[in-house]
């Protein structure tokens, strides 16, 4: 089994209010620093081939102004584009905002951040998180892999798995302790977003 505890505290989380075109919003904010460079981590997100070997199979027209669909998941449109650095697009509803930078940070190295914003009216509050970290924190694990020439099948299998869903109660654990740390939802509405995230990404633990 691989080390959970070292890839979650591979993983910075951030959970913070934020302006939308609707008023009022909560943006998740995850950062993770990976062994490769600029190119290379900006060719695996973005190239049709690569993205279904550590992520999901991609359809559409992958540049800007285009659209793209995630199979089994969320489509959206990509409303700016600027390689390799800057992606930004819809993400499964108009309001449903994604925006992906990439950073050199040093030799072969390089700092990927990506920002989930939806309005207060969709996340609910900054208890939201719960519902799309996890899934986040997968990717971003599995990019690790990929990047490093591992070859884990298919993602959806291995995020479903019980080492999988074992890391998503880590990750779940982990975007309770962000969120608590920011005072910007009661214990309340976090210990429900903790059961609600337990039972989709760990059903079976």
């Amino acid at each position: 089994m691989r080390d959970i505890t070292e890839q979650l505290e591979a993983i910075r989380r951030q959970v913070a209010q934020a302006d939308t075109d609707e008023g009022e919003g909560v943006a998740v904010i995850i950062r993770r620093t990976y062994r490769a460079e600029v190119d290379d981590v900006w060719d695996a997100i973005t190239n049709p081939e690569r993205l279904p070997r550590w992520f999901a199979p991609v359809s559409g027209d992958l540049k800007e102004g285009g659209s793209f669909q995630i199979e089994n998941n969320a489509g959206g449109d990509i409303l700016r584009c600027a390689p390799p650095h800057l992606l930004r697009m819809t993400y499964g509803a108009p309001n449903s905002i994604v925006e992906v930078r990439l950073t050199e940070a040093g030799p072969d190295r390089t700092d990927l951040e990506v920002a989930h914003t939806v309005p207060l009216s969709v996340a609910g509050g900054a208890a939201g998180a719960l519902y799309v970290g996890p899934g986040w924190d997968q990717g971003f694990l599995h990019l690790a892999w990929h990047l490093a020439g591992e070859d884990f099948g298919d993602p959806a299998a291995a995020e479903n798995s019980i080492e999988g869903q074992e890391l998503s109660r880590g990750s779940i654990a982990a975007w309770a302790d962000t969120v608590r740390a920011t005072s910007l939802a009661t214990e309340d509405a976090l210990n429900a977003a903790i059961a609600a995230a337990a039972a989709h990404f760990a059903p079976n633990l």
